[in-house]
């Protein structure tokens, strides 16, 4: 990814708290979207820069993502706008990944969770909540991206 579009990811990232659109597909083909808060930073199993995001092992979204990798994470600020297509890799309790230490999982979570703009008061509450949860971290690969000024690959 060039550093111009690096910086405007991380710009768009950090003015709305992370907030952005992923979509995937849906078992029937169409676009599924969902909102959800992500950031940037590279997958610990591949060290590829990612759009890593926290979600519920349970969640359909989870569901499509292992059926069908494909995914797209708007990201957007009044009318600028980056998309990020790209194949989703989950790493969780419900997700392993030979090349990562499941061990570290919560402090996985902790490092996307702020890579999304998130704060905490009681770390420990959110790792008890976080594991009730079988939550787990998705990397979305930087395939193509699109933004105003058109469409490139990173």
């Amino acid at each position: 990814m060039s550093d111009h579009g690096l910086a405007k990811l991380q710009r768009l990232v950090g003015a709305e708290n992370g907030l952005c659109t992923l979509a995937c597909v849906g078992s029937d083909g169409a676009p599924h979207t969902s909102v959800v808060n992500a950031g940037v930073m590279a997958n610990p199993a591949t060290g590829e820069l990612s759009v890593a995001t926290v979600v519920r092992s349970g969640a359909r979204k989870v569901r499509l993502m292992r059926a069908d990798p494909r995914v797209v994470v708007t990201f957007r600020h009044s009318w600028d706008w980056m998309a990020v297509r790209g194949s989703a890799a989950l790493l969780g309790p419900d997700d392993p990944d030979s090349r990562f230490n499941p061990a570290t999982l919560p402090d996985l979570l902790r490092e996307v969770f702020r890579a999304a703009g998130g704060t905490h008061d009681d770390w420990d509450t959110f790792d008890r909540v976080m594991a009730e949860e079988r939550r787990l971290a998705v990397f979305v690969s930087m395939e193509r991206l699109t933004d105003n000024g058109g469409s490139t690959k990173p």
